[in-house]
């Protein structure tokens, strides 16, 4: 097949792709609305169960409705009807997708479910189908046609049914109030969580490896002190070790550039600059790394009480970049 049309088939399914899941959207009403009340006022979890493609897509949508808030599982319909049945229990709603509407496996399922007072929610291509029939509620996620040339393989009908999933799934999720912060509790090694969760505390490094050097000390001595703990910097304590300023390898460079090796007469006070920025240990980290970033500097020097004069922890601008955070 030509490059030319290789293009324009990939851009036809494309387009008959996002013209089915437009077609959907017209059909979300009534139903739609008892579906989403009835998974949001179950007690227990939300099944969902498919076979073949459509298996592929419940595990996905079981997947994001776990992650956003709605306790759910997919159970193979083969396993349910060989024993598996019995992680069913009263209090959960069970959700079916197929698009024949047909699928046996789902099909001898059912009257158990009855017997069980289980609520049932479908998924289904076929309007007349016995499945949608069958359910308590059924939405309707019918498609012109496939994507597929032969219009065999599912393809616009697994799209369709994967966005009516994501539909019920932020539908709930804007039901329940489910936060930003709900959901980094849920993720707490992705790059959201991180942010969400991550503080300077988990990060710092603490007593013997932070740098500090008092004012009357020499500066070859707090260069000394700089390259021994390998931050690129040094506090600066007056004589109730307080915080009173910075120095950096950097500043320390610029001034033999300057001054030459003259500068090594000076103190550490001669040297430091003053009012160095500084951080609280509850501060999450990704506020710290913009704090940085703002003022161009590699390192914060940290507090984990206000009522501390000398810092207690401080923190790299590496530290935080190596967890992911950005």
């Amino acid at each position: 097949m030509s490059k030319s049309k290789n293009i324009e088939v990939g851009k036809n399914v494309i387009k008959i792709e996002a013209q089915a899941v437009a077609a959907i959207a017209n059909r979300i009403g009534n139903e739609f609305d008892k579906a989403v009340n009835t998974i949001l006022n179950c007690k227990g979890r939300l099944i969902i169960l498919g076979m073949g493609k459509s298996g592929l897509i419940s595990q996905k949508i079981a997947s994001t409705m776990a992650s956003t808030g709605t306790p759910s599982h997919f159970v193979h319909p083969a396993d349910a009807f060989h024993g598996d049945l019995g992680m069913i229990t009263k209090g959960d709603v069970v959700l079916m997708v197929s698009n024949s509407g047909e699928t046996h496996e789902l099909l001898e399922i059912i009257p158990s479910l009855k017997r069980k007072a289980v609520p049932t929610i479908s998924m289904v291509g076929k309007e007349n189908s016995t499945l949608f029939k069958n359910t308590d509620y059924a939405l309707d996620i019918s498609v012109e046609k496939e994507a597929c040339t032969l219009d065999l393989a599912p393809t616009a009908s697994t799209t369709a049914t994967l966005a009516m999933g994501d539909a019920l799934a932020v539908a709930l999720l804007e039901s329940r109030g489910f936060n930003a912060q709900d959901f980094a509790e849920l993720h707490p090694g992705g790059s959201l969580g991180k942010k969400l969760l991550l503080t300077v505390n988990q990060l710092t490094h603490k007593e013997s490896k932070i740098p500090f050097v008092h004012k009357n000390t020499s500066l070859k001595e707090a260069l000394l002190t700089i390259s021994e703990k390998g931050l690129g910097i040094t506090g600066v304590l007056d004589q109730n070790n307080e915080l009173i300023g910075i120095i950096t390898d950097g500043d320390i460079r610029r001034g033999i550039e300057n001054g030459g090796n003259n500068i090594f007469d000076k103190t550490a006070e001669d040297f430091m600059s003053i009012k160095p920025k500084t951080i609280t240990a509850d501060t999450l980290a990704i506020t710290a790394l913009e704090l940085m970033e703002k003022h161009n500097i590699t390192s914060l020097f940290v507090y984990s009480s206000d009522e501390l004069k000398k810092p207690d922890g401080i923190i790299h601008i590496h530290d935080i970049l190596k967890t992911g955070i950005q």
